[in-house]
């Protein structure tokens, strides 16, 4: 059975202890960041940072209220990254995790382009070698029947990680006590994700991409490459061989 996770957005306090866990974990680089007049650090999602709680601040009742969103992959069920990879650098395993293959990337970053989520970042500042990054799901850790990292150091579990199935279970569960609005994130959006989340609060207020389509991406994903002009395919090819000399020369140093 695929696992996914269920965020529950009214238990998250953003204490951020899971953006430390997957640094710590995935050994991500420090980077230098400055004060915005915002609690969010760092800004935005990078090739760094795999995941982020983004701050959210309302008024009820007349007095500022506090929505803590945690942004990542969502690992969809039919990737769209995945699906606009030309060489199978980017898939879905059968256990959930959207996991790349760093050997088989040539750098063309069609996936940036696909994610309706914008998620895969590219190692822009590294003049050699550079990558698309993103969250794993932790497949590692998982394939030994760990949790993620983000999961295990949550205080409050506002993560839920187990069978997908149990998770969409336990989601509509919870939205029938009436304290959450009638949207589970992720059931539909591109066609479903592992990660799913519910919340007191419209989805659109707290900075969800609401429009993201209802269905899977990858037939209208290599509808839209089926156009690709031929002589970007051959750049694509000519790429896949400077991939192969490059990685074949990095393994002989090792």
């Amino acid at each position: 059975m695929p696992k996914g996770v269920l965020v529950d957005l009214t238990r998250c306090i953003g204490c951020r202890g899971c953006q430390v866990a997957c640094k710590s974990w995935n050994e991500r680089p420090t980077v230098k960041t400055a004060v915005t007049g915002s609690f969010e650090n760092p800004p935005a999602l990078s090739e760094a940072c795999y995941t982020r709680i983004r701050f959210e601040e309302a008024e009820a009742g007349g007095v500022p209220v506090w929505n803590f969103v945690k942004e990542q992959c969502l690992h969809c069920k039919e990737p769209a990254c995945a699906s606009a990879c030309p060489v199978g650098a980017l898939i879905k395993t059968e256990s959930g995790p959207v996991v790349y293959d760093f050997d088989k990337c040539i750098g063309c970053r069609y996936c940036m382009v696909a994610c309706p989520f914008e998620i895969p970042k590219y190692e822009w500042s590294k003049s050699q070698m550079p990558w698309v990054q993103k969250c794993t799901f932790c497949a590692e850790r998982q394939a030994d029947n760990l949790s993620p990292a983000c999961v295990k150091t949550c205080p409050t579990d506002a993560l839920l990680w187990g069978e997908a199935e149990e998770l969409m279970a336990e989601a509509k569960k919870r939205l029938a006590t009436g304290k959450y609005v009638d949207h589970i994130y992720g059931e539909k959006e591109a066609g479903g994700t592992s990660w799913i989340y519910i919340s007191d609060r419209p989805f659109q207020q707290v900075g969800f991409n609401t429009k993201v389509p209802q269905y899977a991406l990858p037939p209208y994903t290599w509808a839209s490459l089926s156009k690709i002009p031929m002589e970007i395919v051959g750049f694509v090819a000519v790429l896949g061989g400077l991939a192969y000399i490059r990685n074949r020369g990095s393994k002989g140093g090792e």
